[in-house]
Formats: C-alpha cells, sequence, structure tokens
C-alpha cells in the first residue's frame, strides 16, 4: 500500500480507505480509527492471564486433585490438556488475530452458517457476568471486614452468632482437638452462612436484599466499568496491576504455607497417587471440565483478545506459553493451599478431608479460618482478599470486553461513534448490576448455583467445543487453518493440533458429554437441599436460551440465502472471500496510520 503525502487532509486519508475496502466514508473512518490494537506485546499477554487465570485456579484445581486420586487425576488432566486445551485455545486466538474480529464477526468470516457459535457465546458471558460478580462481592466484604480491630469471623461475640458457636482457631484456646466439633457452629461457618450469605431455607424464600452485599456488587461493576471503558487502552494498562499482583501475593502465600509445621503432611494428602482412582469415570469428567472451565475456551474471549494483536503476532507461541502458565499456576497454588491446610489439621488435630472444602467454601471458609492461625491475622486477610478480587476482576475484564468488542465488530457505524462505547457499556453494567442483586438476596447462594451448574459449564461448553472444532477441523479445513497460521508466523504448528481439531477434540467431547448425560443427577445444594422442578426448568431454560442461538442463526442464514437450498447450504459454510485480504490489508495501514485528535492534518 503506498504512503500518502505528509500534508494529506483526513477527509483525502477517509477517501482513501474507502477506495481500498469499498466502504462508505464515515463508516471506514469510524470502524478503522477506534478499533485499536494492544499498545504491546506485554498487554496481551497479561490480559489474557487476567482473563484465564482465576477463581478456579485457586480452589476448583486443588479440591479435584486431591479428590480425584492426587498425583494419579494429573494423568487425565494432562490428557484433556493435550487434546482439548491447547488446540482450542489455539484455536481461538490465532482465529480472533487472523479475522481481526472479535467473537461474533470470526465465524461470519469463517462459516456464516455457524455464525450463532458467536452469538451463544456472548450470551454465556453475559450470564457469567451476572452471577460471577457475586463472588467479587462477599471478596470486597471480606476485605473490608479485615480492616477491624479482631476479624469478625475469629469470635462469637457478634450478633449473627448462636449460643453453640465455637471459635475453633483461637490462639488461646485450650480446647481438645481430638474431639469431635460440630463444623456448622464453628464460628467462621456461622460468619459465612449467617453474616455474609444470611442463607434462606430454599430458593423459593427470597427474603431482603442486602444492603451491604449489594453496595460492594456497584462498587465491583464500578471498578469494572472504568477499566474497560475505553477499550484495549484502558483494559490493558490495568492488568499491568491486576494480572501481576495475584502472582506476587501467591508466592508469598505459598512460601509462608510451606514454612508452618504440618505443611508436608498437607502436601502429601495433596499429591500422594491413588491410582485406582483412575478407573472411576467421574475422575476423567472432572479433568475434563477443569479444563474447560479454567481455560475460559469457548467463551469468545480469547478470540476478542487476540483480534487487537498484530497480525503477524506470534500467537502459538503464546498459547502454548499461557496454557502452561494456567496449568503451572493451578499446582503452585495447590500446594500453597495444601500446605496451610496441612497446618489446620495439625493444628485442630483432624483428618485433612475434615477442613478442605470445594466451591466458595474453600475460599471463604477455609482461608478466613488459615488467617486467624498466623501472626497479624488482619494483614493476611487483607492479601488474600485482595488477590481474590483481583483474580475475579481479571475474569471479568475478558468478559466484558469481548461482548463490546463483538457488538463493535457487528455494528460498527452505531458503537464506534463519539461516546456510544461508553453509553452502551453503562447500560450493560447496569442491567447486569440489577439482575444481580438477586444474588445478594438470602437465597442468593441457591441462584448462584444454577447459573454455574446450567450455564457456565457442563453440557453447555462441551457442544460449543464440539461445533467449533468440526467447523475448523471439517468445513473451514484444518489444514487451511495451519496454512493461515503459517502466514501469520512463519512456520506450520504441529501437526498434532490438526489431528486434535479433527479427532481428538470432538470425540473426546462427545464422550465426556454423553456419558455427562447417561449419569445426569438432579442438582443439589449442600449434598441435602434439593430444588423444587421450577428451578430445574429455569436452569435448563438459561442453558437452551444461548445454544438455540445456533440452530437459529442456521434457520435464518438458509432462509435468506438465494438458489436452492444446496446452494444456499454450499454458500453458507464458505468463508469470506476477502477473509485473508481484509486481514493483512487491515495490517498494512492500522499500524502507521495516526490521526491528530483536533481532526486537522494527520500524520503517516
Amino acid at each position: 500500500m503506498p504512503l500518502l503525502p505528509f500534508d494529506y487532509s483526513l477527509s483525502s486519508m477517509a477517501d482513501s480507505l474507502c477506495s481500498l475496502f469499498h466502504l462508505s466514508p464515515m463508516t471506514t473512518s469510524q470502524t478503522i480509527k477506534e478499533r485499536g490494537q494492544w499498545a504491546s506485546k506485554k498487554e496481551f499477554i497479561l490480559s489474557v492471564t487476567g482473563a484465564i487465570i482465576g477463581l478456579g485456579n485457586v480452589w476448583r484445581f486443588p479440591y479435584l486433585c486431591y479428590k480425584n486420586g492426587g498425583g494419579a487425576f494429573l494423568i487425565p488432566y494432562v490428557l484433556f490438556l493435550v487434546t482439548c486445551g491447547i488446540p482450542l485455545f489455539t484455536l481461538e486466538t490465532a482465529l480472533g488475530q487472523y479475522t481481526s474480529q472479535g467473537g461474533i464477526m470470526c465465524w461470519r468470516k469463517v462459516c456464516p452458517l455457524f455464525e450463532g457459535l458467536g452469538y451463544a457465546s456472548q450470551i454465556i458471558i453475559f450470564y457469567g457476568s451476572v452471577s460471577y460478580m457475586v463472588i467479587l462481592a462477599w471478596g470486597f466484604l471480606y476485605f473490608f471486614s479485615s480492616f477491624s480491630s479482631t476479624l469478625p469471623w475469629a469470635t462469637c461475640n457478634n450478633t449473627w452468632n448462636t449460643d453453640s458457636c465455637v471459635v475453633l482457631n483461637s490462639h488461646n484456646a485450650t480446647a481438645n482437638w481430638t474431639s469431635p466439633v460440630n463444623a456448622s457452629s464453628s464460628s467462621i461457618i456461622e460468619f459465612w452462612h449467617r453474616r455474609v450469605l444470611s442463607i434462606s431455607s430454599g430458593i423459593d424464600s427470597l427474603g431482603h436484599i442486602q444492603w451491604d452485599l449489594s453496595l460492594c456488587l456497584l462498587l465491583a461493576w464500578i471498578i469494572c466499568y472504568f477499566c474497560v471503558w475505553k477499550g484495549v487502552r484502558s483494559t490493558g494498562k490495568a492488568t499491568y496491576f491486576t494480572a501481576t499482583f495475584p502472582f506476587v501475593m501467591l508466592v508469598v502465600l505459598l512460601f509462608r504455607g510451606i514454612t508452618l509445621p504440618g505443611a508436608l503432611h498437607g502436601i502429601k494428602y495433596y499429591l500422594y497417587p491413588s491410582p485406582t482412582r483412575l478407573a472411576d469415570p467421574q475422575v476423567w469428567m472432572d479433568a475434563g471440565t477443569q479444563i474447560f472451565y479454567s481455560y475460559a475456551i469457548c467463551l469468545g474471549c480469547l478470540t476478542t483478545l487476540g483480534s487487537y494483536n498484530k497480525y503477524n503476532n506470534n500467537c502459538y507461541r503464546d498459547s502454548f506459553f499461557l496454557c502452561l502458565l494456567n496449568s503451572g499456576t493451578s499446582f503452585i497454588s495447590g500446594v500453597a493451599i495444601f500446605s496451610i491446610l496441612g497446618y489446620m489439621s495439625q493444628k485442630q488435630g483432624v483428618d485433612i478431608s475434615s477442613v478442605a472444602e470445594s466451591g466458595p467454601g474453600l475460599v471463604f471458609i477455609v482461608y478466613p479460618q488459615a488467617v486467624t492461625l498466623l501472626p497479624c491475622p488482619q494483614a493476611w486477610s487483607v492479601c488474600f482478599f485482595s488477590m481474590i478480587i483481583l483474580l475475579g476482576i481479571d475474569g471479568q475484564f475478558a468478559g466484558l470486553e469481548s461482548i463490546m468488542t463483538s457488538l463493535a465488530d457487528v455494528f460498527p457505524s452505531q458503537v464506534r461513534q463519539g461516546n456510544r462505547r461508553e453509553l452502551l457499556l453503562m447500560l450493560l453494567c447496569a442491567c447486569c448490576y440489577t439482575l444481580g442483586l438477586l444474588l445478594v438476596s438470602e437465597a442468593g447462594a441457591y441462584i448462584l448455583q444454577i447459573f454455574d451448574h446450567y450455564v457456565c459449564s457442563g453440557p453447555t461448553l462441551l457442544l460449543m467445543a464440539i461445533c467449533q472444532s468440526v467447523v475448523i477441523g471439517w468445513i473451514y479445513g484444518a489444514d487451511r487453518f495451519s496454512d493461515n497460521i503459517e502466514d501469520m508466523i512463519g512456520y506450520k504448528p504441529v501437526s498434532l493440533l490438526k489431528y486434535c481439531w479433527m479427532y481428538g477434540t470432538p470425540v473426546i467431547c462427545s464422550g465426556t458429554l454423553v456419558f455427562l448425560l447417561l449419569r445426569y443427577t438432579p442438582l443439589t445444594f449442600n449434598k441435602t437441599y434439593v430444588y423444587p422442578w421450577w428451578a430445574y426448568c429455569i436452569g435448563w431454560f438459561l442453558a437452551m436460551s444461548s445454544l438455540v442461538m445456533i440452530p437459529l442463526t442456521m434457520v435464518f442464514k438458509l432462509a435468506k440465502g438465494k438458489g436452492t437450498l444446496l446452494q444456499r447450504l454450499k454458500q453458507s459454510l464458505k468463508a469470506a472471500d476477502d477473509l485473508q485480504v481484509m486481514a493483512k490489508e487491515m495490517e498494512s495501514f492500522r499500524v502507521p496510520l495516526h490521526v491528530r485528535d483536533d481532526g486537522k492534518n494527520g500524520n503517516m
């Protein structure tokens, strides 16, 4: 592309770009100028790191590892990592970089018939944004409570405590730790259930909205808004702190944990292999769902973040590095957690299985309990919950950025004018906050589990993975996509990726999905509470409301096309003619173009 003269006016540049892309002047100048790129490769790495490393690394992987045979669990985990995790991670990142489009438009460019994959992923992200933020609200409540002279969960002298309350972790306690203690009467449990959750008897008893949690939820949304409102310019800068500080705190907690008495006992319990557990199909299913849960695949986030890369960025090498970083962080988190659990087990004189819990309980019960055993518990509590907050906010960045990028790519002239992007983001945050108020009610914990079980994991993501791998592996072509990656980075990826896209990922995900359906059991809360029938209906509605976008978009594309049904089908399966040309030409002018803010003459 020839360079424009130095004294060309802004209108001349816009007209030249219009001529190149055969677009209207207003649409071209608005779209090209404002989509943006990462200011540096560091911002991309940190943004993806923040998106994929979150609370799942802190509590879910360690719990699943010790639950499913310790070190033996690493065998199915690595298998799913190689056959599903890394291939899909590379696929989504490279797809976004090659097309320079977000989670919806990338599929329209590659295979219009499956454009519904993009809409489905954005709906899942929206649901996840509504539900995920309540964990941040809990984190903020614990964070602010940590500044009190005495940690409120370390004493039974509070209004929410019952007469049977017991302080398990008091330094001055002289109780016989070997005697059985009713866990539900612990001061930590009572703070969690009676103060934070104020949990009701069931999902049909909503109760009142807790004003302090609603304010914490509002604070979380305000922070996320101002970190995302300027697109990658603000998101990239925010991740320099939000993505690095949790690693610092994790290292601090790791070194503190391994120096505690009993730490070796906890680490041994965490990693001691139990090969017989490999015969249990549940172990393999847990390994697969953990990969999908922690790698943020099939959600469009990776595609969006990759779309802001330069065309020749080595996304292939980045994907391997980020995948190893994710799994390594999960493993190190387990060592940090179980070293402290080993200390707690020795302190209380009980088996470690009685102090290790799953889900949010590992974060909001075990760790508050752990910090009361450490010197200066307030300081440790502030550090830990600041880490939890930053881990959660990072993941929220990616979700909101994915939704906004997808909308801006589909409706560029409507979204990328003036302050419309900022206003649309404000409206999105306000809607999510309003819906999220249900989750800070007395029945919020029940509602959160519905969202988590039916929307953000399980069959929904497995079906998305199957569709993605089939589209790239068979319809668009695995060889063709490998050639696209070679065009960007200068060499072809390993053949294993190609065969995983074609065979490994769809076969393994299909097998896992069939097993899930065959072993289906109704969802329960804390293994005791059974939801009413209408709650299960709501859960399946939320799951299907995203997946239904795939067949609905197919029907729309075929009905809108011209010719016979077979001709329409062939046309809908065909990639955009200008896909490769657009990708290269977008890069050729997007890097050198600089437009002055005053709208006068620009520079090249």
